[in-house]
């Protein structure tokens, strides 16, 4: 029989080895930060009443799963002020980004052509309306929030990290010469997650983390109708992947992380729910889909704050914003397109309006890669619908069928966003032959 002293001994020795695991001060893992750039974030929540109706594929709701959330990050060079404002929701529409940028500007004194706002494009949140209790709560819970930001700048420098997802799909297939609707393992398919970390430096724990994917956010939409649990679509509100990706992250690092969310060129890309033509999704898929993006954006950030990957880091930060509307050939009228360029010392935000099919993305990046790091975001600064490629008109379907545009618009685009990046990026000098006299 073993003596009880040797257990209370034992006990002593496993008490202080857990006490003093539990007392490193998160001041032991500090880092320098010397930068010109100034970071503040917040988030906040907009959660309708829970029996407010969903949009996306419209259905009634009868209670909440996770809320609704927005989140405001706030940057400044000492020349320039800008910001970056992120929603669980289905589109910005024009009117929504202006009250938006004018709620924004008022509260931080940020130029209103320097404010993005881009949505995850979540088919399982309220649709906004000025004239709605909610949209106009919305608004001013957001320049609530933008205040909270501005009061927290202070010196930040960037991580950068990419890691993969394998949950989304391409949703387009052409048989015969016409494309329908069908999961399609050969379409093109961007699985990258990209990540950018904010750190102050006073500890490992970034202050904001913002992540960068491609995939619809339709989970818990009805697909073939047929399948249980939800042959109508998930009954509850939701943020959707996106809203679990987010949450996830800030369990990770603790409350003083505030993860957002930036959605890609996703017009063609949709969860990998295999179905009739795919399936209304669960609590077991939200959970694949919300943990494998969540566990490849905390990779990224994780490897992007090693000792190698510090001295990476840059001391000085160009920050430039750029705007420009053109129009577009529409099928009835020209429509007005809002893009912006927003670079951030090496990385280069570029918005459009809509849901631009995922090969917008690679076009644009092949376009400009060597010359910044590039994050090309759908979904932001207005909504025009689908935004398809010109060769996409040819087999039809649903997202060319269903476009505004014509074919004709993506030249336009690929060509306004490349000046957008030229004006940001300054490395192009335009030389003129005098005239002759």
């Amino acid at each position: 029989m073993k003596s009880p002293i040797r257990f209370v001994l034992l006990g002593l020795v496993i008490t202080s080895l857990v006490g003093n695991a539990g007392a490193f001060d998160e001041g032991d893992f500090q880092f320098r930060v010397e930068s010109n750039l100034r970071a503040g974030v917040a988030k906040v929540d907009i959660t309708p009443p829970p029996d407010t109706p969903v949009v996306g594929h419209l259905r009634p709701t009868n209670g909440v799963r996770d809320p609704i959330r927005a989140g405001v990050l706030l940057l400044d060079n000492g020349d320039t002020r800008a910001a970056i404002v992120t929603l669980d929701l289905i589109e910005a529409s024009s009117d929504m980004v202006a009250q938006l940028r004018e709620a924004i500007a008022e509260k931080t004194k940020t130029p209103a052509k320097n404010i993005l706002v881009a949505t995850s494009h979540n088919h399982s949140g309220p649709g906004w309306s000025r004239e709605s209790a909610w949209g106009r709560d919305m608004v001013a819970k957001i320049g609530a929030a933008s205040a909270v930001a501005a009061k927290q700048m202070r010196p930040v420098t960037i991580g950068y990290g990419e890691d993969r997802i394998d949950f989304n799909i391409n949703r387009r297939k052409v048989i015969d010469g016409r494309a329908v609707v069908r999961l399609n393992p050969d379409g093109p398919c961007d699985h990258r997650v990209k990540v950018l970390r904010f750190d102050d430096g006073k500890t490992l724990e970034p202050m904001s983390v913002l992540m960068h994917a491609v995939c619809h956010p339709c989970v818990f939409t009805w697909g073939d109708k047929l399948t249980p649990p939800f042959p109508k679509g998930f009954p509850k509100i939701s943020a959707d992947f996106p809203g679990e990706a987010q949450s996830f992250v800030e369990k990770v690092y603790g409350p003083k992380t505030h993860a957002m969310f930036l959605q890609g060129c996703a017009g063609d890309i949709r969860p990998n729910l295999p179905g009739l033509p795919y399936r209304c999704g669960d609590e077991a898929d939200i959970k694949w889909a919300g943990r494998s993006l969540g566990c490849a954006v905390v990779r990224a950030v994780d490897r992007s704050v090693v000792r190698e990957a510090l001295a990476k880091r840059k001391t000085i930060y160009p920050l430039r914003c750029a705007t420009s509307r053109i129009e577009l050939p529409g099928k009835k009228a020209k429509l007005v397109c809002e893009m912006q360029a927003l670079r951030v010392g090496d990385f280069l935000l570029l918005t459009i309006p809509g849901e631009p099919m995922v090969e917008y993305g690679f076009k644009i990046e092949k376009a400009i890669a060597d010359r910044a790091i590039p994050i090309v975001v759908g979904y932001a600064n207005g909504h025009l619908g689908y935004i398809c490629t010109a060769e996409s008109y040819k087999y039809g379907g649903y997202e060319p069928n269903t476009s505004p545009l014509l074919p004709e618009a993506e030249p336009m685009i690929l060509a306004e966003l490349g000046r957008l990046a030229d004006r940001v990026l300054a490395d192009v000098f335009e030389s003129f032959k005098p005239n002759a006299k």
